[in-house]
């Protein structure tokens, strides 16, 4: 019986779209644009953010010298501001709230910089959650089997009771080998709803 959903965040709840995030930028060169995209988002850096390697601004003190100077401030709005605005998936707010109002449990697992706790209010539906787990602070990401288990233990939950929503396979099939219930989510609301409710 499913008690607890556990939710990630990036294209689950909200959009993240590093390649959306350059383009509403509006910069008038694609190549400044593929420049931006490959050095912000798509080298080692970036990751380093979820492992709580590095912090927002080690990424900017790393990127903007490789970067010529006129695309010093949208590189920091990347860095800083991908955010603004958040844009949620469409129908996951309604069903995270329908999840509390039916008595789950609700909880966040995301690889994501320690910078999630400043925009996660903003976030719809976020009041609504139980607990969250965020990678960085933690220094260990999904799927390594332990950041399932901290979630497990911190919250005093019992895993075959849990079902995990992620978009990333490679993280579904980590939180299954820790004995949770795990779904694929591919942007369908319904489909997660029913998955849950039946």
């Amino acid at each position: 019986m499913i008690r607890n959903v556990v939710f990630d965040m990036g294209n689950v709840l909200i959009r993240f779209a590093p390649e959306h995030f350059v383009d509403r930028l509006g910069l008038q060169s694609a190549e400044d644009a593929a420049l931006l995209l490959k050095r912000v988002f798509r080298g080692v850096d970036w990751s380093m953010l979820d492992w709580g390697a590095l912090d927002e601004a080690e990424l900017e003190a790393r990127v903007l010298p490789e970067l010529p100077e006129r695309l010093h401030e949208s590189a920091r709005a990347l860095i800083y501001r991908w955010d603004e605005p958040i844009e949620p998936i469409p129908g996951m707010e309604a069903l995270v709230r329908d999840c509390k109002a039916a008595g789950l449990g609700v909880y966040l697992l995301s690889n994501a910089s320690a910078r999630l706790f400043d925009y996660w209010p903003r976030v719809p539906g976020s009041e609504c959650f139980d607990g969250l787990v965020v990678s960085a602070p933690l220094r260990m990401i999904k799927p390594m089997p332990e950041i399932y288990g901290h979630l497990l233990r911190r919250y005093a939950l019992r895993a075959g009771e849990c079902l995990f929503v992620d978009d990333a396979a490679v993280n579904v099939s980590g939180a299954m080998l820790v004995g949770m219930r795990g779904l694929l989510f591919e942007g369908d609301a319904g489909a997660a709803r029913r998955a849950i409710f039946g």
